[in-house]
């Protein structure tokens, strides 16, 4: 399904500077209390500071309680199959390299049905930034456990715990080669909409993973006990990779948050190579690609 920049085709808002500009006209169909409402307001806020206007931004999503988002805000959205939100955001971007390009999904769907994308999207290093809504559930099917439930979790109709260790999802980035890491909570606006922030300026592939709980099939209990600590209170050097990997390794017992990694020398993203390769002739193309 594909919607449109509502009231922008052809219109310049350069001057957007409120949140207000990218909340659209559709009514947020999420259950009350569902993390998701925080991590759209920062969102919101995030874009607000960037300063694009909305028919300027193309949002991707694929099936599930987070891949609405784009249906709430007032920029192009483009709902995919489940699991195939990166793809088509690629094939996007590559066809219309001057938009700013986002995705969205869930934890289900970016490490269940659609966990192969993740790698493959991070080596091209195309110029996207992907929010991953992790709320250790499919809350779109009532409940079933999603890859990063932790081990011993007990989801709605089951009769036994999972079995199975979870998805950690930021060092599964850092380990694919991410040249941008970072990691919120929906709770947290201010801090949320800094890193979301961080992740849209950043030139290539931006991966953040946002804790947002399930109010209806999620547990409740899921962060008790957790320690949740500031990457920046703590004096994190973002350019330390090594550093961010063993940080990556504290969780269950530790939420870090901030960005973990920021490649201070970020490589060409895909798009600017294909380019390149495009504006050869025709004959060092040919040499180029055999």
């Amino acid at each position: 399904m594909i919607s449109t920049a509502k009231g922008q085709r052809g219109k310049s808002r350069a001057g957007c500077r409120s949140a207000r500009d990218f909340r659209g006209e559709v009514k947020p169909s999420w259950c009350a209390g569902c993390g998701d409402f925080g991590v759209m307001a920062a969102l919101h806020k995030a874009l607000a500071a960037v300063g694009r206007p909305p028919h300027e931004i193309a949002f991707v999503s694929g099936v599930g309680c987070s891949s609405r988002i784009p249906e709430y805000t007032t920029a192009y959205g483009f709902s995919s199959l489940h699991g195939r939100a990166l793809p088509v955001a690629q094939g996007i971007k590559l066809a219309r390299p001057e938009l700013l390009v986002l995705v969205a999904g869930g934890d289900g769907d970016g490490f269940a049905i659609g966990g192969g994308h993740v790698s493959h999207a991070i080596r091209r290093n195309p110029d996207l930034t992907y929010l991953v809504l992790d709320n250790h559930v499919h809350g779109l099917t009532d409940g079933q456990l999603s890859p990063t439930a932790p081990f011993g979790a007990k989801g709605p109709g089951l009769s036994t715990s999972s079995l199975e260790s979870p998805v950690n999802p930021i060092l599964y980035a850092l380990s694919y080669g991410a040249n941008f890491v970072a990691q919120g909570i929906a709770s947290d606006l201010e801090g949320l909409s800094k890193v979301i922030e961080e992740a849209i300026r950043f030139p290539g592939f931006a991966f953040v993973n946002i804790e947002s709980p399930c109010a209806s099939f999620g547990d409740p209990d899921a962060l008790a006990g957790v320690k949740v600590r500031s990457l920046e209170d703590e004096g994190h050097d973002p350019g330390n990779k090594q550093k961010a990997m063993e940080l990556a390794q504290a969780r269950p017992g530790t939420l870090y948050l901030g960005v973990f990694y920021r490649n201070p020398n970020p490589p060409p993203a895909y798009g600017t190579l294909v380019r390149g390769l495009q504006q050869k002739p025709a004959r060092a193309l040919v040499e180029a690609l055999v």
